[in-house]
């Protein structure tokens, strides 16, 4: 990076440390070198887990948002090259799969797309879990909380304007019509039944460093510890900040019908709309860790937030990348566990 401001620039939407996002831009913008074996036969994919990034390798140093999925299910698996998509795919015996898809909706859903129209695998009956860190509005969520989503909005498709050119106090976004199919989709509520009932009890991972951040917010939600809960995930290659563009997406989810705004993240909207053209999105989840708020505390400006002063940032990273697996992972234990209960469809909860 040439700025002396990285965190402006290299970003992962609210969601990772400065120094986080410096080790993820390298590790997510090139593609493997390792040697890839492709299967004899197509693989049968049951689950396939998709990360946006990870830290460095995929296993034995500083864990992304794919180590702890990768040390769980794929050790022992090789890597199934896959043209067109950023990183290869892992599969085991049991139908898991998974891969690195990118951050950023382009660079996410192409590699997703390249995925699913390979050969070599069968996602004729698959589930997907779409999964990574995020942000939070501090109203909403906390340091820590893993959020499954009920509705995934794309919060960049309409026409903005700038604040000063407007009535004030009025929102500055309008939708775009015709895009109605494309910037919001409701997922199946029976599978987001399912996954809280298999997951909300999960112990999560909390951090000394994350319990001091959180004290210095008044929102009740923001001082919670780590809790798995739902709602409305927000999808946006902008870096939105502050509380004014957190009152403007809370705004727009309101618009199209969606729950409340809890989840930042950049990918889940434009993956999703990649497996609904291919295969239908009723086995499509979304799983998101919070790792900063959307906005800063009453005492430092937005700025400030954005580009924190070393030792400033929210901490609870790594335990919070680990509660994303823990939790997510109980879910797809399950449904390839009682696959022939689920593989025709998502059973009533």
């Amino acid at each position: 990076m040439n700025s002396s401001k990285p965190s402006l620039f290299a970003a992962r939407w609210l969601a990772v440390p400065a120094a986080a996002l410096l080790f993820t831009a390298c590790a997510s913008t090139s593609t493997t070198t390792t040697s890839t074996q492709a299967p004899a036969t197509p693989v049968k994919v049951k689950v396939f887990v998709a990360a946006m990034f990870e830290i460095g390798k995929n296993t034995g140093d500083r864990a992304g948002e794919f180590q702890y999925w990768y040390e769980r299910y794929w050790k022992d698996a090789k890597p199934i090259a896959v043209p067109g998509a950023l990183q290869p795919v892992y599969c085991n015996a049991d139908g898991v799969c998974g891969s690195v898809l990118g951050m950023g909706k382009v660079n996410s859903s192409s590699s997703m797309q390249a995925i699913l129209l390979n050969p070599q695998f069968d996602f004729s009956q698959s589930y997907y879990v779409i999964s990574g860190v995020a942000g939070t509005p501090p109203s909403r969520g906390t340091i820590g909380e893993v959020s499954w989503a009920t509705w995934l909005v794309d919060y960049d498709l309409g026409h903005r304007w700038a604040p000063e050119e407007n009535k004030p106090g009025e929102p500055t976004f309008m939708p775009r019509k015709g895009y109605e199919e494309y910037r919001r989709f409701k997922l199946n509520p029976d599978l987001v039944s399912w996954a809280m009932k298999l997951s909300a009890d999960t112990p999560l991972k909390d951090s000394d460093s994350a319990r001091k951040y959180r004290l210095r917010y008044p929102d009740a939600a923001a001082r919670r510890a780590p809790f798995v809960g739902t709602g409305t995930h927000m999808t946006g290659d902008t870096f939105f900040h502050g509380p004014g563009m957190s009152k403007q997406a809370q705004y727009i989810a309101k618009l199209y019908g969606a729950d409340d705004y809890v989840i930042t993240e950049m990918e889940a909207a434009a993956i999703t709309l990649v497996i609904k053209r291919t295969h239908g999105s009723d086995r499509v989840m979304s799983l998101r860790g919070a790792v900063n708020f959307d906005q800063g505390n009453p005492k430092e400006t937005t700025l400030q937030h954005l580009d924190p002063a070393p030792g400033e940032t929210a901490g609870g990273f790594a335990e919070t990348v680990e509660n994303i697996e823990l939790v997510g992972s109980r879910v797809v234990d399950h449904i390839v566990a009682n696959w022939t209960k689920w593989s025709g469809g998502v059973p009533k909860p």
